[in-house]
């Protein structure tokens, strides 16, 4: 029996294969009528062969992707018992969201922090709080988010102001491990390209480094929201871990490998036929897994219009394990790597995002091009052209502007505001805003029941 089993078989070029699909075409040009670009000038085209793979900047990846619950820190013994419940069923890591100071040792009562992976995304800065707190875990194993930028970014102030600010957050990236937790979810909830948001991100992260230096680069997680498209979602990921590796490069830093905590973006998530989300969710926490992804953090179904419930989290994390352990995810989490499509699609991004971070540091970097309003300009671009996708159906969401249950009522199952909050405050910087596609259309069938 043949030991290869092509060897029978003759290769054939890449320009070969070109050339038997032109005569087929019958005169169509090949590049008109097969090549396609997205918005950001990415190039698909209609095969791929090894030769796509010269100068390939793509590497390997494979990690044992944690699974994560979220928790809203509220009642400290209702926290404890809902986290120790997700570990019981099967979550080995928690995302645990604070906006002010609260009993640790009482939410963390019998959780085993050594083993368990705990993210804390803080809506607060305090130091000596976070620092006690950090202190009384002591674990490598702990994660904290306290992003001073994003909050910046995102509500258009300082927790106080930029001197208090950088001042507080050295004090916590001097005193506790994995301390500087870059969000960047905002920029993929905003309606940011791909390619925007690798780009920002990074720039997001090189404010950090040019501020502390490269000593903290050890310290770095990234907090990533994943889309819908598929295949790039993946490719998003590794561009990602590409363009961080070179920065810290250039900062003649050791080679370190990104850590990535994945959640499916909100931006697509819709009202109406809200079971599709379930699709959706699953769609994008395979991006995340195949991407390269650390940890897994599940959106529930109707996380958009109810309160956290049990039922919807426990959907929820069972989707990440029936990925993780009855479709074998676990083990074969690298099936993308050394995809030919993949690997052309991650290069491309790598290299048009790294075009605009170069153009955003060359402009003063990113703070400044914040309080320029240049990245929310661009953003709102961005914005503005897939929401006229949407609204001309270009881009379909089943349920919502395509295919509708005329007989599906919402009104009375909304139980949190499901729709763009703008505070009536004084801003420094007009800030970024996170809204869903389909909300425009969502509010005038509301009205209408």
């Amino acid at each position: 029996m043949s030991s290869t089993l092509f060897e029978h078989f003759n290769t054939t070029s890449a320009a070969a294969w070109k050339q038997k699909i032109q005569v087929d075409l019958e005169g169509a040009d090949y590049n008109e009528t097969l090549l396609w670009k997205t918005d950001e000038d990415i190039v698909v085209k209609p095969f791929y062969t090894k030769e796509d793979r010269k100068n390939s900047l793509t590497e390997e990846t494979k990690f044992k992707f944690n699974i994560s619950q979220s928790i809203f820190i509220n009642d400290a013994q209702t926290t404890n018992y809902i986290a120790l419940n997700a570990i019981e069923k099967g979550a080995n890591a928690i995302e645990f969201i604070a906006d002010k100071k609260f009993d640790y040792k009482s939410v963390l009562k019998k959780i085993d922090t050594k083993q368990t992976i705990l993210y804390f995304r803080f809506h607060f800065l305090d130091a000596s709080f976070i620092n006690e707190f950090s202190s009384f875990i002591d674990s490598k194993n702990c994660y904290i988010q306290v992003d001073i930028i994003n909050n910046l970014a995102q509500t258009g102030n300082w927790f106080n102001n930029l001197k208090s600010d950088y001042s507080e957050f050295e004090n916590i990236v001097t005193h506790c491990k994995n301390s500087v937790g870059i969000d960047a979810t905002l920029y993929q909830n905003a309606g940011a390209t791909t390619t925007q948001q690798l780009a920002y991100t990074l720039a997001h992260a090189n404010e950090y480094l040019n501020h502390f230096g490269k000593g903290i680069a050890h310290k770095f997680h990234f907090n990533v929201a994943i889309g819908s498209n598929y295949f790039f979602e993946i490719a998003k990921i590794k561009a990602f871990r590409i363009l961080w590796k070179s920065l810290l490069k250039e900062y003649d830093s050791e080679e370190i490998d990104a850590h990535i905590f994945a959640q499916p973006t909100l931006r697509n998530k819709t009202i109406y036929d809200y079971n599709v989300n379930m699709l959706r969710t699953t769609s994008e926490c395979m991006s995340g897994v195949l991407g390269g992804a650390n940890t897994i953090n599940n959106l529930a179904y109707d996380a958009v219009f109810h309160k956290k419930n049990e039922f919807g989290e426990r959907i929820s994390r069972n989707q990440l394990l029936i990925l993780q352990q009855e479709s074998y995810l676990e083990s074969a989490n690298t099936v993308a790597n050394g995809s030919y499509y993949i690997e052309s699609i991650t290069n491309q991004l790598a290299e048009k995002a790294l075009q605009i971070f170069k153009d955003i540091e060359k402009s003063g970097g990113f703070l400044k091009q914040l309080k320029q309003g240049v990245i929310q300009r661009k953003i709102t671009e961005s914005e503005n052209k897939e929401q006229d996708k949407f609204d001309t159906k270009e881009i379909v969401l089943l349920g919502t502007n395509n295919q509708l249950n005329k007989n599906d009522i919402m009104k009375n199952e909304i139980e949190i505001y499901p729709f763009i909050k703008i505070k009536p405050i004084k801003t420094l910087l007009t800030p970024i805003l996170k809204k869903r596609i389909a909300e425009a259309i969502e509010k005038k069938r509301i009205n209408a029941e």
